[in-house]
């Protein structure tokens, strides 16, 4: 039987909020620590709990085979369980003080379970730490502490209809490279069905222009907010001039319900994707050809933008050890390389790329991106304010770039508070 420390409910931290009360408040959380008091993780006969949020069949497989070859090896009992609703599943368990051992954690929920003490900050005990890509160990970093081992990642990357782009004249060297040559391009590949550019109408695709704009969400140390830059102005601008132009749209405005859709059903010559647009055109669009280049550069040179979750280890695990062990495997060369066969996700790790990228050569531009890639915003009550900016996003064709920013830059700063 365990016992545990009851901890605060981390609920707090994922309820949605209104724009009004982002304006009025900030986080709430006292700062945790997320480590035993003498710096030991503690260690048992106390079976392992994994509970994961799988993208389908192929990923909840690959993870139990993993897990439990992992057990057999160690002596360790270990069980995987998939939730429905992750977020609240990891509250409901830190707030009775018997959460799951191991669980995946996102970027936009770190914050909030780490403030509360809900975490193990145990980042700086991996054998394998200096091998993780840095952007991606940073945006798993708070206070200068690496709390939890990226589990695997995707970049944003320009996907082409090579079809269409045959179609209409153009060839490898028109592949663009900066802002005016994506305008160019898109121009000419746009027709009467079809648009040249179409993407997601939210911060997690019209980011990446912000990026190569020289902008960001926040500051490098995340302390302050910074949306209502001149470069991001100038980002939006960008972005509303294709849409007004016509040789771009928003996915919705086509009547999709993703950019991947939008390309996929013909709709659209190009879009912005991450790498796992690759096994939905497989599955469901076989007939498209396509081909992945890196995003092009902008004023501020070349920008994307990077999605994770990482291996999180509960505070209150009465088997820490085990589970930092179960970790380390869990994101070793080898392993990582078979979760990427298995279902599509890239490796977070540096050792893994040359043999990611021979395996995978037409998907090699997203990997590469990884230098140039900027994560998405970590602060406790993060997720509230992209959902805002994202409503306010879907309404740029008529909007004024500023305006939004400014909104979003107060809300932001609410929550930084």
């Amino acid at each position: 039987m365990r016992r545990r420390t009851t901890r605060l409910a981390a609920a707090a931290a994922l309820t949605t909020i209104s724009a009004l009360a982002l304006t009025a408040c900030g986080s709430g959380f006292s700062e945790g620590s997320g480590a035993a008091s003498d710096g030991a993780l503690t260690s048992s006969d106390d079976s392992l709990t994994v509970l994961i949020g799988s993208s389908g069949d192929a990923e909840t497989k690959a993870v139990t085979d993993a897990v439990a070859s992992w057990s057999d090896d160690s002596g360790t009992g270990a069980e995987v369980s998939v939730a429905s609703d992750l977020p609240q599943q990891l509250s409901q368990g830190f707030a009775s003080g018997e959460p799951a051992d191991v669980f995946y954690v996102s970027t936009d929920t770190l914050a909030g379970f780490a403030g509360n003490g809900s975490l193990l900050a145990y980042g700086d005990q991996l054998a394998n730490e200096g091998d993780f890509f840095p952007t991606l160990v940073d945006s798993f970093t708070l206070d200068d502490r690496f709390y939890c081992a990226p589990k695997d990642f995707s970049t944003l990357g320009l996907i082409i209809n090579t079809d269409m782009w045959a179609a209409a004249g153009l060839t490898d060297a028109d592949v663009p490279t900066d802002w005016d040559s994506l305008k160019a391009v898109a121009a000419k590949l746009t027709t009467a069905d079809h648009v040249g550019l179409a993407f997601s109408p939210e911060y997690a695709r019209v980011g990446a222009f912000m990026a190569q704009a020289g902008g960001a969400v926040t500051t490098a140390d995340g302390t302050e907010a910074t949306l209502d830059s001149s470069e991001n102005v100038e980002a939006l601008t960008y972005v509303k001039d294709l849409l007004t132009s016509g040789d771009a749209a928003f996915s919705s405005d086509l009547g999709a319900g993703w950019g991947g859709e939008a390309f996929g059903t013909g709709k659209a010559a190009m879009t912005i994707e991450g790498n796992w647009i690759t096994g939905a055109l497989t599955n469901d669009y076989p007939d498209v050809s396509y081909q992945v280049a890196e995003l092009p550069a902008g004023p501020g040179g070349q920008g994307t933008l990077q999605f994770t979750n990482c291996w999180g280890i509960a505070a209150d695990s009465p088997n820490q050890q085990a589970a930092v062990d179960l970790v380390e495997q869990l994101t070793s060369t080898d392993q990582q390389l078979a979760f990427a066969d298995a279902f599509g996700v890239m490796p977070s790790i540096q050792s893994a790329a040359d043999t990611w990228k021979s395996d995978n050569p037409d998907q090699a531009a997203f990997l590469d991106s990884v230098e140039f890639a900027q994560g998405t915003p970590t602060q406790d009550g993060s997720a509230a304010v992209i959902s805002d900016f994202n409503s306010q996003l879907s309404g740029l064709k008529d909007g004024d770039p500023k305006t939004i920013l400014e909104s979003a830059q107060k809300n932001f700063e609410a929550i930084l508070q």
